[in-house]
């Protein structure tokens, strides 16, 4: 008997919980406003504040470091102070998607390279190939012309662990991947105190970083839209946002 009391007493729990519950799931999925609790978790962990000023998320500090520029001179944080500046990790013999970074690199020291208080980042993956002189010849090509956009090299490992671990961009050896590296196409963005930031997507998520190849992908009605683009359009209205802070 007692049984039967505990069995009837459930179902009537589980069906008040569905009368109440379920309208308010369904109400929320039909006004999209479910968000995607997955979506960079081991990201999260690392955010410490949004700042209220310019709405962009801030996470950790850059991790201190020291490489040669294709000057042979060495660089560290000390050269980024006072600067909002974006990173790359790339390789010159990329045959890949680093040729469409550059492209979209060039774009962005187009609108800020003039400026002082701006720099760019580039952390070459393979420094046994990319010395000093391979990467200046890089920015001849290229017709990079900013003095603040440094590329950099030096030990293998301490690049590796700046990018996985500093910046969570992606970047290993992988015999396989065309040129020898598997890496991210992406680009992160720095505040003038050495902190990582970037906006939040429409779910309210942190993005991290943006995107600094092309990538395509269909709206709606079927459209294909170029994404890169749009979050490299992103990309620059938050250095302005952070070059006012």
């Amino acid at each position: 008997m007692k049984g039967n009391k505990s069995y009837i007493g459930i179902t009537f729990i589980i069906l008040i919980f569905g009368i109440f519950a379920i309208p308010k799931i369904i109400d929320r999925i039909s006004n999209n406003t479910i968000k995607d609790a997955n979506r960079l978790n081991k990201v999260k962990k690392g955010v410490q504040s949004t700042d209220s000023k310019s709405g962009l998320v801030k996470f950790n500090k850059v991790p201190e470091f020291n490489f040669r520029n294709q000057d042979s001179l060495e660089l560290g944080n000390s050269f980024f102070e006072d600067k909002v500046y974006v990173v790359e990790f790339f390789f010159t013999t990329c045959p890949t998607i680093c040729p469409i970074m550059t492209e979209s690199m060039l774009q962005i020291e187009e609108a800020f390279g003039d400026l002082d208080d701006f720099a760019i980042a580039s952390f070459t993956i393979n420094p046994v190939f990319d010395t000093p002189s391979v990467l200046k010849e890089y920015i001849n090509v290229h017709g990079i012309k900013s003095k603040n956009w440094q590329m950099l090299t030096g030990n293998h490992d301490d690049i590796m662990k700046l990018a996985n671990k500093g910046f969570n961009l992606y970047a290993a050896m992988e015999d396989k991947a065309p040129g020898g590296f598997e890496h991210s196409g992406m680009f992160a963005l720095v505040d003038k105190n050495g902190f990582i930031r970037s906006r939040k997507d429409e779910f309210g998520n942190p993005i991290l970083c943006y995107r600094g190849i092309t990538e395509t992908s269909k709206d709606e009605l079927g459209e294909v839209i170029d994404t890169s683009h749009h979050q490299l359009t992103e990309l620059k209205q938050d250095i302005l946002k952070l070059l006012k802070e």
